[in-house]
């Protein structure tokens, strides 16, 4: 019958990796927040009546302003999609200055590189403490998941009831699991930016569409040159609507591409710094 060797998990203690406590909060109000605020632009800011020459005094949810007298209050005849819109494009500016906070955390202080090389010198002078000192100065993600794997490094160091190949594989498990709590806090809400990249783009869509409905039923129902006013009234809509789902993806798709590259350098990072704990306990403690 063959021989089973006892497993890592089997002799040394449970991981002292702990899930960390972080609302989400901010997933679920800012979208509201952001939806209510678009509305609150495009009703009172944009269709203020004292930018139209024929306001529509009545108020009212959708009041129908006519002959805006800028730029600005033009952008009020795109109709109904335009708050949505707007809305969607504060979203992008939230989550994008939320994620630029967090991942600017993440990548901790100095070049990562030039982290994981000073932790390398320290691990090749057996100098396990000055290494779990330059995590604590990193203070990034990949000077957490360092620290958590170092900790059981030193561990393993004076453990005797372990071989060196299962000394290894605790310390590569104590990675993971470190790992594992880090990466879903970097990518938490970019879901919001590739959604928006997509879903910004049908809704402008939709409003152009309802533009477009709207000129050809000017023409439908007047016929000729007493169509024109609704007509381009039709056609500003439609276009107004183009214009802000287009910009709105555009900047969403740019945000979450610098979001997921920097992601992927502090990725590269944590697989780095466990193959460089476990490389390093191979070579000096077998």
């Amino acid at each position: 019958m063959a021989e089973i060797k006892p497993t890592a998990t089997a002799s040394v203690k449970a991981t002292s990796v702990h899930a960390k406590k972080d609302g989400n909060m901010i997933s679920w109000i800012a979208p509201i927040v952001c939806i209510i605020a678009g509305y609150a632009i495009w009703r009172f800011m944009m269709g203020n009546p004292s930018g139209f020459a024929e306001p529509d005094m009545k108020g009212g949810f959708w009041p129908h302003h006519l002959k805006p007298k800028d730029a600005f209050h033009r952008i009020y005849e795109g109709g109904i999609i335009v708050p949505l819109l707007i809305g969607m494009f504060l979203m992008v500016v939230v989550f994008s200055i939320e994620r630029y906070l967090t991942i600017r955390k993440a990548l901790g202080a100095g070049s990562i590189a030039d982290f994981i090389r000073k932790v390398q010198y320290h691990l090749a002078n057996r100098n396990v403490d000055a290494a779990l000192a330059e995590c604590d100065k990193q203070r990034g993600s990949v000077g957490n998941v360092m620290k958590a794997g170092l900790r059981r490094y030193k561990e393993m160091i004076s453990e005797g009831n372990l071989n060196t190949e299962q000394k290894v594989i605790a310390i590569q498990k104590e990675v993971e699991e470190a790992t594992a709590l880090e990466l879903p806090m970097l990518q938490k809400n970019l879901v919001f930016l590739s959604t928006i990249t997509s879903v910004g783009t049908l809704i402008a869509l939709l409003g152009t569409v309802m533009g477009m409905i709207r000129s050809f039923a000017a023409l439908g129902e007047e016929g000729g040159g007493g169509a024109a006013a609704d007509l381009a009234v039709g056609i500003s809509e439609a276009l107004y609507n183009t214009a802000l789902g287009i910009g709105t993806s555009a900047i969403a798709l740019i945000m979450y591409n610098v979001f997921t590259t920097k992601i992927d350098s502090i990725t590269y990072g944590i697989d780095e710094s466990g193959f460089t704990l476990t490389q390093s306990f191979a070579s000096l403690y077998k």
